[in-house]
């Protein structure tokens, strides 16, 4: 399944809520799902949209912290997992069953410290505080082909500049969804966010 560059962070999000979101999303074309493990019942939420829309989408996990939550994200069916933090117990484990690997990073230091625990892609947090040009600067030493992910003030008016830093693509929190915000809000954010990432892939 080839998906767009695009991390919706479904913060506090609850069950009842799940599926119609994704389905928004999934429609909008972002078909990246993250349910943070600190929203109101997460791997019941992961569980059932992985189980209903995982044909669909990737659904993962985000504020994973433990060896642990690694692998009860695993049974309740999630693909990938993104950390708040460089937590290389949590790297590995996340790579030997089989899912991809997000940490957070804000420094070299960090950064090689996950790619040598085996990351997927690095999620540079809070983006906003590093600013393209930080990313721009770390990424000139950092592996080419590694995808970088700017989280944190991410939204559709700075893709361009943040692609220009070498960024691959985007984790988007409160700009994409907001604790009762309904379908259809979602929905057009989402359709912004995906016009702008295409303009900027385009370029």
């Amino acid at each position: 399944m080839e998906h767009r560059h695009i991390i919706a962070i479904l913060r506090g999000i609850t069950p009842p809520e799940i599926i119609g979101v994704c389905e928004a999303l999934i429609a909008s074309g972002i078909t990246m799902i993250e349910v943070p493990l600190n929203s109101p019942q997460a791997l019941t939420s992961i569980a059932d949209a992985a189980r209903k829309l995982g044909d669909k989408a990737a659904i993962g996990a985000g504020t994973v912290l433990s060896v642990d939550d690694v692998e009860a994200v695993v049974r309740a069916g999630g693909t990938f997992i993104v950390s708040p933090d460089t937590n290389e117990a949590v790297i590995e484990r996340t790579v030997q069953l089989g899912l991809r690997s997000y940490p957070g990073v804000f420094t070299p230091t960090d950064a090689f410290r996950a790619i040598r625990a085996g990351a997927t892609g690095l999620k540079f947090f809070p983006a906003e505080v590093l600013g393209p040009k930080g990313i721009k600067a770390i990424k000139a030493v950092l592996p080419p082909a590694l995808p970088l992910y700017a989280v944190g003030g991410a939204n559709p008016d700075n893709f361009a500049d943040f692609f220009a830093a070498g960024c691959a693509g985007f984790g988007l929190g409160t700009y994409i969804y907001k604790p009762g915000m309904d379908a259809q809000a979602v929905s057009a954010r989402a359709a912004a966010a995906v016009k702008s990432y295409d303009a900027g892939t385009a370029a």
